[in-house]
């Protein structure tokens, strides 16, 4: 799940880069790469994988 949010995020940087828009301060390229990144650091620490420990 965290993959396919980091794989948005990416695909929204990369059009705001290529259409040179920014929404206000905020939200811009580099923060929507940052939560990208940190989408895909959780992807990869497992979180939301699915797995539980039922027996």
């Amino acid at each position: 799940m965290f993959a396919l949010a980091a794989a948005l995020l990416f695909v929204l940087a990369l059009i705001f880069e290529i259409a040179g828009v920014a929404v206000g301060s905020v939200v811009t390229v580099t923060t929507l790469a940052l939560a990208g990144l940190l989408c895909v650091a959780l992807h990869l620490m497992g979180v939301g994988a699915g797995w539980s420990l039922k027996r």
